[in-house]
């Protein structure tokens, strides 16, 4: 558990920050029943098979995989999850005034439905709530494929070009949007605190936002479960369940 020490000065850096640029992964929606990918209990940690499902490469070569790819996605916990305290403590920081951006690596919009501000957050790995087309880029609600999925087609192709359809994410071996990563980098050299939550801080360039934070001169609070890279970066280290950490320093 941290130490009290620890909450406090992680709490005097956020609630006496005029800007604060929050980065966010996999660990804020844990609690909200969604599964991280590389904790203990991660996704990819118990099946290393189900990461192909997000590998472009493997998507784009393999039908069998499209086609695991839609079953996952029927079934998935964010259509059934709710918001948790960890979310609601980004709202309450955004309400101060506070909170400048959240830029998130999540995809299940939590953060919206808890009620940040949809100009707030920077979704760098995109929406599972709608449909891109690898070929034209036609864009549709997610529930419209699914939709034709119950009803067996269990590959689905654009209704507009015949093209592969995929979720509206960014895969492994997929270019993150141009200008949302520049609005990101924007967030991070501008704000005077950042902090880093529920991330690993393994995957770049989301990862990277840390040291260009600090050497921007912000100072770094780190809330994960297990150690990242960037703890020696970063002013303060928590450790705690976010859902508890969060909300006590926000």
């Amino acid at each position: 558990m941290d130490s009290d020490t620890d909450l406090r000065r992680a709490r005097e850096l956020v609630t006496g920050a005029s800007r604060v640029t929050a980065l966010t992964g996999a660990g804020v929606s844990t609690a909200s029943g969604i599964p991280d990918f590389r904790g203990p209990n991660g996704l990819w940690t118990k099946d290393p098979e189900a990461e192909k499902l997000s590998n472009l490469q493997a998507y784009v070569g393999s039908r069998d995989v499209r086609v695991r790819a839609w079953r996952a996605r029927l079934d998935h916990p964010a259509w059934r999850a709710q918001p948790n305290a960890a979310h609601e403590a980004f709202v309450a920081l955004e309400r101060s005034g506070r909170l400048g951006a959240i830029v998130t690596q999540n995809i299940d919009e939590l953060h919206q439905r808890a009620g940040s501000s949809p100009d707030a957050v920077i979704e760098l790995h995109g929406t599972m709530f709608h449909t891109e087309c690898l070929d034209c880029g036609d864009r549709r609600d997610m529930q419209e494929a699914l939709e034709r999925v119950r009803a067996g087609e269990d590959d689905p192709p654009c209704l507009v070009c015949g093209g592969m359809l995929k979720s509206a994410t960014i895969s492994f071996g997929q270019a993150l949007d141009g200008a949302v990563l520049e609005a990101a980098r924007i967030a991070a050299v501008t704000c005077d605190v950042l902090l880093a939550a529920g991330t690993s801080l393994t995957v770049h360039p989301a990862a990277g936002l840390v040291e260009i934070a600090a050497q921007a001169g912000a100072s770094v609070v780190i809330c994960n479960a297990s150690p990242t890279p960037y703890d020696e970066v970063a002013d303060v280290v928590l450790s705690g369940p976010l859902d508890e950490v969060l909300p006590r320093i926000t």
